[in-house]
């Protein structure tokens, strides 16, 4: 979205609720239904921050966000998680570098992957803990640090990362600390038979189906801008607090469920996130102001990663997403 500033804001909210409807056929035109995906994927990007998509093999994960990235006109980078990957396979290292004309060595910085705006850690779980935390101040500060030397990154700056959800063999549960950083934990799920029929015929003819570019870069940072600016009264901030509060069980105001299936709430990171979702949301429905609703929305999404449950959860089979919920039915 150009920043013109002869638009005013309800202007500028209608021209972003346009992109993200013609964001949104473009996605289509290669992704068939997996709509709240791709809406929360939208929310992720004009919010700023990272998401993390769980779902079987074969959903379509990674040909959403290389599409994504196509329709952005952003440079994309992948990097498949493996249990040899090493942290500088991520960032990039320094390398020695002899001058041939005077015979002098020195020191040169080859970049990483991660030198990206959009980057999608395939199969995010598959690499050891060692490695994983290298994302840590990739995700949270947008800069690598090598040696002495800290380099920023592009902006804008997204890391989607995929996870399967049944095949634990050869897999590391993601560090509280990294998943904590992820915005919205996105679930992907199977398409309906209609809709695979569709898949399967756009998949098997001669030509493939391509998507034409909606933003820019600058066009995105313009987006962003205008989310964070989005208006939000007190008392929707109040209750995104709140719920986020009734998470964690030593609060005196969390529910007797949250007390026996919960062992830690989520970080008040978790109620940043209901609030830039739900002004995320309104931006890109063109509303003037953030709204109850929008934080309702999100927190399926915010929460679903960030509550550890106790023994007797997993005990009983308790799903996080019955916790969650309860707690959206008690506000």
């Amino acid at each position: 979205m150009t920043k013109n500033p002869a638009l005013d804001g309800a202007a500028r909210l209608r021209e972003l609720a346009g992109q993200r409807q013609r964001l949104e056929k473009e996605l289509s035109q290669v992704i068939i239904g997996q709509k709240e995906v791709i809406d929360a994927v939208l929310l992720t990007v004009f919010a700023g921050g990272h998401g993390l998509i769980v779902g079987v093999p074969g959903l379509a994960k990674t040909l959403l966000i290389r599409s994504l990235a196509s329709v952005l006109q952003v440079k994309f980078s992948r990097i498949q998680f493996t249990p040899d990957l090493m942290p500088s396979d991520i960032t990039g290292t320094d390398i020695i570098e002899e001058d041939p004309a005077t015979g002098k060595r020195r020191l040169e910085f080859l970049q990483g992957p991660v030198f990206a705006n959009l980057v999608l850690a395939d199969e995010i779980n598959r690499t050891p803990p060692k490695t994983q935390a290298a994302m840590l101040q990739v995700m949270q500060e947008h800069q690598v640090t090598v040696g002495s030397t800290t380099y920023r990154l592009p902006a804008p700056f997204h890391v989607f990362a995929t996870q399967n959800p049944i095949d634990m063999e050869g897999t590391y549960v993601l560090p509280e600390a990294q998943a904590d950083r992820f915005m919205f934990c996105i679930p992907c799920t199977y398409p309906t038979v209609d809709e695979e029929v569709e898949v399967v015929r756009r998949t098997t003819r001669l030509q493939d189906p391509e998507v034409t570019p909606v933003l820019t870069s600058d066009e995105i940072l313009a987006a962003q801008h205008l989310v964070r600016a989005m208006p939000i009264a007190d008392e929707v901030i109040r209750f995104a607090v709140r719920l986020v509060n009734r998470t964690r069980p030593e609060s005196a105001d969390a529910p007797a469920m949250v007390r026996e299936f919960v062992r830690y709430g989520a970080s008040p990171r978790a109620s940043q996130c209901l609030v830039l979702g739900a002004k995320a949301r309104a931006a890109l429905e063109g509303k003037p102001c953030a709204d109850f609703e929008g934080v309702r929305f999100c927190a399926r999404f915010v929460l679903g990663h960030r509550l550890v449950l106790s023994f007797k959860a997993r005990a009983q089979q308790t799903p996080v997403s019955e916790v969650i919920d309860h707690l959206l039915k008690g506000e």
